[in-house]
């Protein structure tokens, strides 16, 4: 039977030969977690605000409500309660929507800006990046050609 070869040591060297510069890893890695970073503090910060809108709408739904649940004297005063109570509702309804709107356009304003910004940032990193590479592939080269002479 034959004995299948070993590559091993054949990879290793290749592979050690090959110029290889971690801090491009390093570098694309931090900024990765830069925009992640940014990016969770905009939804967060959506989040909190929405929340807060919420919780407003809910309190002045309520206190609006517990005029209609008072008890009246005439019968047409449950109907002005309540026909009160659908104005404002829908006058309250009106505005917290208007406050939601702004609260996904500044996190829509916000986004754009973070990804033209991550854009750039790694556009500026890959360019380093082939720059170096391009350099320690030339180094080398030279390296190889002066050895083989």
């Amino acid at each position: 039977m034959t004995k299948t070869p070993d590559f091993t040591k054949v990879v290793q060297d290749m592979m050690a030969s090959i110029p290889v510069d971690a801090s491009a890893f390093q570098n694309a890695f931090k900024t990765q977690a830069a925009f992640a970073e940014k990016f969770s503090k905009v939804a967060l910060e959506a989040a909190e605000k929405s929340t807060e809108i919420t919780s407003k709408w809910a309190k002045d739904s309520i206190a609006k409500l517990s005029d209609v649940s008072k008890a009246k004297t005439e019968p047409a005063d449950y109907t002005k309660s309540m026909t009160d109570f659908a104005s404002a509702a829908a006058e309250m309804a009106a505005e917290n929507m208007a406050a939601f709107a702004e609260v996904a356009k500044k996190v829509q304003m916000e986004t754009v800006e973070l990804m033209l910004a991550a854009g750039k940032d790694m556009s500026e990193d890959a360019t380093a990046a082939v720059k170096k590479a391009t350099a320690d592939v030339t180094t080398a080269a030279k390296k190889a050609a002066a050895a083989a002479k």
